[in-house]
């Protein structure tokens, strides 16, 4: 083949080829797809600008601990302290800055950071006195509670909401979601002859209230009547769980250090009253549950063919290694809750049942606490009546305690900011 034959058919060839390429459907790349971010809530501490006249020439006290704070880190003491007159802070179980173990008594201190004298509100004095708020005009409250009625900060402000009635102060709530959400109620109520500070009020153990909403219904509702202001969120819904929110979770005590712990404390909270093991001593507490004396495999069957909605139990074994915590350094034998279903889940039915199962199974081996500071059994006081301890049939249990939780929930509907 001549050279000019070789290049003419190697010119055709290229233009066979560009042809070809320009005539191809371009390839489509979809564009990745981006994982929807956390809706942004703004909490009430978030929102104290459009609120300042609360405290324009006013001495503030501030009830509080770590998990009182902005959405983006700020301490709510650093806020009021550049903010208002800040001149006392009131410490609730485990201290302002967290450093004090569950039960034990909170002394009177200064503190370090701030100057500011902090008055204790857990031992021997629960509620402000009249001396701790002589100098005090409005007495503020942050702190992130968990949904559940046997969880002490509710009560703290309780008491220093009567205070502030009692002394002629205003008492202002920021606040805060509840992290297992606002559309289910479950539980029983206290019932007369069984309050304590775990249960005041005639609640159930989850309540489904944000502490803004609590406070607005103890005032009414349980006659506390104090000049109440709550500051309110922005963009909080009643369907949310924490993880919801875009906010960051601190533990609000040492043994709920997730949010998913708060999800199952207002059902297995209730093994406080027992000789079983919550799980505290563990890096998972109240999420297992167990005793040296249980058959883990055997309990996470029987627990399983419940069916119970959003939960599986596995078989497990563990030894808390906390001092003075049941078994301490024992093996112990139980089951793990994996949440599956956070909307679908009933953490106070789950505990309930998995009382009565292990009960069961027990052998006679399983008992229920005595109280050293209560006329009442411990169970008694966690579950608000007599029938757990007395063995009322699950079923008739289950059936009071759904019935009490439908009343409260018509009760408090009037008290809610949110939708």
């Amino acid at each position: 083949m001549k050279l000019k034959q070789v290049v003419c058919v190697c010119l055709l060839l290229v233009f066979l080829l560009a042809t070809v390429s320009c005539s191809a459907a371009p390839v489509q790349v979809a564009p990745k797809a981006e994982k929807p971010a956390p809706v942004k809530v703004k909490l009430g501490i978030d929102n104290i600008d459009k609120h300042l006249a609360v405290f324009t020439g006013k001495r503030v006290g501030l009830i509080t601990n770590p998990t009182g704070m902005t959405s983006d880190f700020q301490s709510t003491i650093d806020v009021l302290k550049a903010k208002t007159n800040l001149v006392a802070l009131f410490s609730p179980e485990h201290g302002i800055r967290g450093h004090v173990p569950a039960g034990a008594a909170v002394g009177t201190y200064t503190d370090e950071n701030t100057g500011v004298p902090v008055y204790s509100l857990y031992g021997e004095t629960k509620k402000p006195t009249a001396e701790m708020l002589a100098n005090v005009d409005v007495v503020a409250f942050d702190m992130q509670d968990i949904g559940a009625r046997f969880y002490t900060y509710m009560y703290t402000m309780a008491y220093a909401m009567q205070s502030a009635k009692e002394q002629g102060k205003t008492f202002v709530v920021f606040d805060r979601p509840n992290p297992v959400g606002g559309q289910v109620v479950e539980g029983n109520i206290i019932h007369p002859g069984f309050e304590s500070f775990i249960g005041m009020y005639p609640m159930p153990a989850r309540h489904g209230l944000t502490i803004g909403e609590l406070a607005k219904l103890m005032n009414s509702e349980y006659n506390i009547n104090c000049d109440l202001v709550v500051i309110p969120m922005t963009g909080w819904q009643r369907s949310m769980h924490f993880g919801d929110t875009g906010l960051p979770w601190v533990m609000t005590s040492p043994n709920i250090p997730t949010p998913d712990t708060a999800l199952v404390y207002s059902g297995t909270g209730i093994f406080g009253g027992t000789n079983v093991s919550e799980g505290i001593g563990t890096t998972r507490p109240f999420e297992l549950v167990g005793a040296p004396w249980i058959n883990a495999a055997q309990l996470a069957e029987r627990m399983n063919a419940v069916n119970l909605p959003g939960v599986v139990f596995r078989p497990v074994y563990f030894t808390p290694r906390q001092v003075d915590v049941k078994y301490q350094g024992r093996l112990c034998g139980g089951v793990q809750l994996h949440i599956t279903d956070k909307q679908a889940f009933r953490p106070v039915q789950t505990g309930l049942t998995l009382l009565y199962i292990i009960n069961e199974l027990s052998d006679g081996k399983f008992s229920f606490n005595k109280s050293s500071t209560a006329a009442a059994p411990t169970i008694d006081i966690y579950t608000g009546d007599t029938n757990v301890r007395l063995g009322v049939p699950l079923a008739e249990v289950e059936r009071q305690w759904n019935e009490e939780a439908a009343k409260f929930k018509a009760l408090s509907q009037k008290y809610y900011l949110y939708k």
